[in-house]
């Protein structure tokens, strides 16, 4: 059982982790499997309050866009060798030099600033995450559901078996709407951050390859002269 599957699962309904799937199991939908980040990715509080936070929290990304600026200015001063990075010689005259409690100080800024935004991100997915077990809950009931499974644990994909889009309609009726401003004390949960990291590094993959769908060229056609009789 994956961590998410505890974390998750709803009470009395059990999650396997195994590619043995009876046959007569997958026929009748008493088995089935749903991803959990794209079940979080594709809920409308989700989408909504990513765009939210990139709201609320414009002035701090602009500031930490800023002060990263400014890091890298002061960074590019000891990058002798002009290879973009600063290796363990470059680095020792850094930490000698009068600007490095500087930097020192613009990284605790940069860090604050990110904390404050990743922070507002992990308290929505929170909200979500709260209601994710009822949301399972009721579209096993529903398709009368006894296995759930990890996609990611099994070896042949069956997409008949796949349950996360009507696990992510449930919660969409759950939880419409999240908040993205932490209560005063607020702290995020371990699983929070995790589920939290899974998502971005998902969202990351999937622009990546956007991006090389773009820059790939565009098929050419038969430009092949027509053959004669």
């Amino acid at each position: 059982m994956t961590r998410l599957a505890k974390l998750l699962a709803p009470a009395g309904l059990v999650l396997a982790a195994t590619a043995a799937l009876p046959a007569q199991a997958q026929v009748d939908g008493r088995m089935a499997s749903v991803d959990v980040t794209r079940t979080i990715i594709g809920t409308t509080a989700f989408q909504t309050s990513y765009e939210q936070v990139n709201t609320t929290y414009a002035q701090q990304n602009e500031l930490r866009r800023t002060k990263a600026q400014e890091r890298q200015t002061m960074l590019a001063k000891f990058d002798k060798n002009a290879d973009k990075q600063v290796d363990e010689t470059e680095q020792a005259a850094m930490q000698k030099s009068a600007d490095f409690p500087k930097l020192q100080a613009l990284e605790q800024e940069i860090q604050g600033l990110s904390n404050q935004i990743d922070g507002a991100r992990v308290f929505a997915i929170e909200q979500i995450i709260m209601q994710y077990g009822s949301a399972l809950q009721d579209v096993t009931t529903a398709e009368q559901i006894k296995v759930v499974l990890d996609p990611g644990t099994v070896l042949f994909a069956v997409p008949e078996m796949d349950i996360t889009p009507k696990v992510t309609a449930a919660l969409n009726a759950r939880v419409p709407a999240v908040g993205v401003v932490p209560p005063a004390g607020w702290q995020p949960s371990r699983e929070g951050v995790q589920v939290y990291q899974e998502i971005q590094q998902r969202l990351a993959l999937a622009a990546q390859l956007q991006q090389q769908q773009q820059a790939a060229p565009a098929p050419q056609g038969d430009t092949a002269a027509p053959v004669g009789r």
